[in-house]
């Protein structure tokens, strides 16, 4: 595992986390744009973790050769 990929990958839970609890605070307070915003959060966590993936799994195919 690259240092890289795990901070992509602690970011994008962090960002996915942070996300849904605004997603429901939003439910909760009937703040359909904080709803959309907790949404936007999660997708931008996904999208972070992925890329964390994508790095370790260079990493790794550079480590076999």
């Amino acid at each position: 595992m690259s240092e890289s990929g795990f901070k992509d990958k602690t970011k994008g839970a962090v960002d996915k986390t942070k996300g849904k609890v605004k997603e429901e605070w939003g439910k909760i307070t009937n703040d359909k744009s904080k709803e959309i915003e907790g949404k936007v959060d999660q997708i931008k966590g996904e999208v972070k973790k992925k890329i964390g993936e994508t790095k370790d799994s260079l990493k790794d195919s550079n480590n076999g050769n």
